[in-house]
């Protein structure tokens, strides 16, 4: 069982609404400390309590065709508009993971994802993290967002713990609330750079696999300047491109 303090470190340290430089840990540290308790509680909890990949990734890993999920954390931002620009072009749906503070600033927003067909999810209201936080504050961040956010259409709601930080506390409050935290299996990595080259060819260099559920963040110029480049990898590699639910409950 995890530990109470346990926690998946970041894997988007900057505050929302952050497109210039900052601080990084170290790639490698924060990828072996996440694997570990991602094992950890992959053994001993339920998909439906916490997903990290949907099940057609169990049965077919050859990197070859196969239905995937594209997410995207941080929003709404300045450059929400032109994420969506990109995707309607490409006629792809992805499931947006939104902070609900920003919500409250830019509805606009918010209502243009949902008129894209993208399923939209919460990412708490102040960004915090899940595993800081009270079981009592918690709970209100999840409402918070919650009454900002279109209704849920899938059996069952879905959110991400901001920097994908979670404890066993954290875990059961979201659990009671009606939630799945969903996590991701396929980290873009495009919060360790500020290459759009390098965010592209990632995906190359280590194909995505069917069943994956992919990480990537809004509010970043060199994540939506290769965004094309990913979809066309992606497309080449006979994927299907569904939203998360889709993807966890078929």
């Amino acid at each position: 069982m995890l530990a109470q303090s346990s926690i998946v470190p970041s894997s988007d340290p900057s505050r929302p609404e952050t497109v210039g430089p900052r601080r990084r840990p170290t790639p490698s540290l924060l990828v072996r400390s996440r694997r570990r308790a991602r094992d950890i509680a992959e053994a001993v909890l339920p998909r439906s309590v916490v997903a990290w990949r949907g099940p057609a990734g169990e049965e077919k890993t050859s990197g070859r065709g196969g239905r995937i999920a594209l997410t995207f954390d941080d929003g709404p931002t300045s450059l929400t508009r032109h994420y969506l620009a990109v995707l309607e072009r490409y006629d792809v749906r992805a499931t947006f993971f939104l902070v609900g503070e920003l919500c409250l600033r830019h509805p606009e927003l918010v209502r243009a994802i949902a008129r894209g067909g993208h399923e939209i999810a919460g990412h708490g209201y102040t960004h915090r993290r899940f595993s800081s936080l009270s079981r009592r504050a918690l709970s209100v961040e999840l409402e918070q967002t919650r009454r900002l956010l279109p209704p849920h259409e899938s059996r069952r709601a879905f959110v991400r713990p901001p920097h994908g930080a979670i404890s066993v506390t954290s875990t059961l409050v979201t659990a009671a609330a009606g939630y799945t935290t969903v996590l991701w299996s396929y980290d873009s990595g495009d919060w360790a750079t500020e290459e759009a080259r390098e965010v592209a060819e990632r995906f190359t260099e280590r194909p995505v696999t069917s069943g994956d559920i992919v990480l990537m963040h809004e509010g970043q110029t060199w994540t939506l300047e290769a965004l094309p480049r990913v979809l066309e990898t992606l497309r080449g590699a006979n994927h299907e491109l569904v939203t998360t639910s889709e993807l966890l409950l078929g």
